[in-house]
C-alpha cells in the first residue's frame, strides 16, 4: 500500500487560504457592527427619535439604529457611562450630572410645551399656574374647587426618571413636593391613556401626546391665557415651554454625528413637526 505525502508548503498554503476565507466571511459582520447606534432616554423625545431613526435607516440600509425610552435620567446615565451612543432628554442636565459626567453635551433638536390634560368629559377649560400647583401639591383635591366636575381629582404624573416631571417640579411646583397621592406613570403615553379613560383624572404630557384628551389653557403670571401650540411655544408666550435635547458624550463623531445632522436637517425638522412638536 502506498501513502501520499503532503508537502509542508502545500499544508501552509491551505491554512492561509482557510484563514483568508474566515476573514472574508467575518468582514461584513464587523462592518455591520460598526454601523449600529443605540439611543435611549426621554419618552417625550422618543417619538422624534424613533421616527427619525426609521427615516434615516430607509436612506441607509446598512445602518441599525435602536431607540428606547426609560426617561431622561436613565438616558443621561446611560450616555454618561458609555452604554449608548446618544441619549434623549426633555430637560437640562442637573448639577450632579454635570459633575459626574463633565464631558456630556446637550444638543437642542426641538421645542415643546407641556400640555396639562383632562378627560374630554370634564367641562373645565383653564387653570392658573397657582391652581395647578395647588392640585399637584395636594392643597386642592376636588374638581368643584376649580369649577370642574364634582368629585375628587385623580392626579396623574410621571416617575422620578422623567425629565418632564423634573421640569414640572421646577416650573409649576417651585420645587415643592408632589402630593403622595399622585399616580406615577413611566411614560407620556401611559399618562395620556389613563387620562383619556378616566373622567376625574388630570395629567401633564409633552404636546405630541394630545390625542383623546382635552388640553387645558394655562393662565400665566401675567394673566394671559395660552394653550401649547407651534406659535405660543416658538414665541415663548406659553408658560410651560421648553427645549428638547439629544445628549452626546463629548463631541459627536461617526454615525452619532451623521444621525444628529439628519435630525437637525430640514427633513428631520419636518419629522419633528409631524410628531406634534416645534422645530428649532
Amino acid at each position: 500500500m502506498s501513502h501520499k505525502i503532503i508537502s509542508p508548503v502545500f499544508r501552509i498554503a491551505g491554512i492561509m487560504i482557510l484563514l483568508c476565507s474566515v476573514l472574508l466571511i467575518a468582514a461584513p459582520a464587523m462592518a455591520a457592527e460598526e454601523q449600529t447606534l443605540s439611543i435611549s432616554g426621554s419618552t417625550t423625545v422618543l417619538p422624534i427619535g424613533a421616527a427619525c431613526a426609521e427615516a434615516y435607516m430607509e436612506k441607509h440600509p446598512d445602518v441599525d439604529i435602536q431607540v428606547s425610552g426609560g426617561g431622561s435620567g436613565a438616558g443621561i446615565k446611560a450616555i454618561g457611562e458609555g452604554v449608548v451612543g446618544l441619549a434623549m432628554s426633555s430637560r437640562e442636565l442637573k448639577d450632579e450630572e454635570k459633575t459626574k459626567y463633565p464631558q456630556l453635551q446637550l444638543v437642542p433638536i426641538a421645542k415643546d410645551g407641556i400640555a396639562v390634560i383632562v378627560n374630554p368629559e370634564n367641562p373645565l377649560n383653564a387653570l392658573s399656574l397657582k391652581q395647578l400647583k395647588d392640585i399637584y401639591t395636594g392643597t386642592i383635591t376636588g374638581w368643584q374647587d376649580v369649577k370642574g366636575n364634582t368629585g375628587k381629582i385623580e392626579i396623574v404624573g410621571r416617575d422620578s426618571a422623567s425629565g418632564t416631571r423634573e421640569f414640572f417640579f421646577e416650573k409649576v411646583l417651585n420645587k415643592e413636593d408632589f402630593t403622595k397621592f399622585m399616580l406615577e406613570k413611566n411614560s407620556n403615553g401611559a399618562v395620556q391613556q389613563y387620562v383619556s379613560q378616566t373622567p376625574t383624572a388630570i395629567g401633564y404630557v409633552g404636546m405630541g401626546f394630545e390625542d383623546g384628551v382635552k388640553v387645558l389653557e394655562i393662565v400665566g403670571s401675567d394673566g394671559k391665557t395660552e394653550k401649547p401650540s407651534v406659535a405660543t411655544v416658538k414665541s415663548g408666550t406659553y408658560p410651560l415651554s421648553r427645549e428638547l435635547y439629544f445628549v452626546t458624550n463629548g463631541e459627536p463623531t461617526g454615525l452619532a454625528k451623521e444621525f444628529l445632522d439628519f435630525v437637525l436637517s430640514p427633513e428631520g425638522q419636518k419629522i419633528v413637526e409631524e410628531k406634534g412638536f416645534v422645530g428649532i
